[in-house]
């Protein structure tokens, strides 16, 4: 692979480590509706990286009527809560953000989640300096993931041809908009919320289009730089 001109990250599970808290909160904010046979692992099956939007949908269907207009806040201000005191990066992430940097590759944010989650996920997690107006959320555009339109804005935003990006995922449908959009996908699997389905993931991501698969983002650095060195 020739090095990029920019690398797009998906946030959550690939630099912060929030998915377990999402995953979390969702399924208990959705069982407080009467759903009650909605698990984490339900959550993670049929939600990784889609936006908060298609999930009221799905409970929308469940319910059979249309999903509360209060939902996506409850969910954000009980995630947002938790994030105060139990949110991490994921392993790397700065160094990661300093050696593209200091390679001259631009980078950006394409993530599911709101443009309000992702603010807060980012200044609490402390990696705000590193995606000053280069971090786009799915309420930017009509189509969330797995549809391209997110990594174009991005793609975009720093002036960077879709043909000479790379996208960093965590979720099949986030490797489908990527290559959707013209881009380059690498799955990682080095989030928390994958430690019992890593095997599986990486053959999900793999089926889905992603180039290569990484449990590391020193790994996924040392690819996207080695031609540089």
């Amino acid at each position: 692979m020739s090095v990029p001109a920019a690398v797009i990250f998906d946030l959550d599970g690939c630099l912060v480590d929030s998915e377990p808290l999402s995953l979390e909160v969702i399924a208990t904010e959705i069982q407080c509706l009467g759903i009650d046979d909605v698990s984490i692992n339900y959550v993670r099956d049929r939600f990784l990286g889609i936006s908060i939007q298609d999930i009221c949908k799905h409970v929308s269907k469940r319910l059979g009527k249309a999903c509360p207009d209060d939902f996506t806040d409850r969910v954000e201000t009980r995630l947002l809560d938790e994030y105060e005191t139990r949110l991490r990066q994921i392993a790397g992430a700065e160094t990661l953000l300093r050696r593209l940097m200091g390679a001259g590759i631009k980078t950006a944010l394409a993530t599911g989640s709101s443009l309000r989650r992702m603010r807060a996920t980012l200044e609490i997690s402390r990696l705000a300096p590193h995606f000053v107006y280069t971090a786009y959320s799915a309420e930017q555009v009509v189509n969330g993931k797995p549809a391209p339109d997110l990594f174009l804005l991005a793609a975009e935003g720093i002036s960077a041809p879709p043909e000479n990006c790379v996208v960093i995922e965590d979720s099949p449908h986030g490797v489908k908009g990527a290559r959707a959009a013209g881009m380059t996908p690498l799955g990682f699997i080095g989030g928390t919320h994958l430690e019992d389905i890593r095997a599986d993931q990486s053959q999900r991501l793999h089926d889905a289009g992603a180039k290569k698969i990484f449990d590391s983002l020193q790994e996924v650095g040392d690819e996207i730089l080695h031609n540089s060195k």
